[in-house]
């Protein structure tokens, strides 16, 4: 199985590279992304949009799903990005896969409450983040992702997702849910929260609970990976 691994903010491909050897060994054909603008922070991507990111993941999946359909992960603000890919080619994605995300609803921005910098947004000061989307990372790991984190455009973050093909309701969907449970995105969903709502009119959506902080490709790759296999095993199948 083809499996689209499409990253959050800060994050190019190396990200994924505690989890790949579990798809590899698996027998699955893993494609993490670097985004257009992510390729360093020497990159100019003043003019990097969020159509970019998606029309980006569009063209890999139009690669990879020759003559089946893959299964597309997108981590944090990469699953919006994902679910956008979703409803541009709801035909060759047998299930979509959101790792501490969701889809969002059509004309919301992904987080526009990031500070940014001449047309860029910096990974914050950890102040910013709530501790329970630190959990799980040490001061080594927090060290490591520091170092390696590249800005993310800022249109990127502020661009309304865009979604045309009420087809993408009918493709497959795990859920990872990691900073908050299953169980309290059901609670979101049956409260009419708007981060939901889109979740809400999906048609089949399963979930798999691996509570740590937001990055559990850092914190839990062992077990992300195990999660990412057994996903893609059952759309193979």
């Amino acid at each position: 199985m083809d499996v689209i691994l499409v990253p959050g903010f800060w994050l190019d491909a190396s990200s994924w590279d505690a989890v790949l050897p579990a798809l590899r060994e698996a027998g699955h054909r893993p494609h993490p992304m670097t985004l257009p603008g992510l390729e360093s922070r020497e990159a100019n991507r003043s003019a990097i949009t969020l159509r970019d990111h998606v029309d980006a993941v569009v063209a890999k999946v139009d690669a990879c799903a020759r003559p089946d359909p893959v299964v597309l992960v997108g981590h944090s603000g990469g699953g919006p990005v994902v679910h956008a890919a979703v409803d541009a080619r709801p035909d060759k994605v047998a299930r979509a896969v959101y790792v501490d995300a969701a889809p969002l609803n059509d004309g919301d921005p992904i987080n526009p409450e990031l500070p940014a910098q001449g047309g860029e947004i910096p990974l914050p000061d950890w102040a910013f983040f709530d501790e329970r989307s630190l959990a799980g990372l040490d001061d080594e790991l927090r060290a490591r992702f520091r170092a390696g984190a590249i800005p993310t455009p800022e249109r990127v973050a502020r661009d309304p997702v865009r979604l045309t093909d009420e087809r993408r309701y009918q493709v497959p969907v795990t859920i990872i849910a990691c900073e908050v449970s299953s169980a309290e995105i059901r609670q979101m969903i049956d409260s009419d929260n708007p981060y939901t709502r889109e979740v809400a009119k999906l048609r089949h959506v399963d979930y798999i609970d691996l509570l740590t902080g937001h990055w559990p490709q850092f914190s839990r790759p062992d077990e992300l990976g195990a999660a990412l296999v057994s996903v893609a095993n059952a759309a193979a199948g």
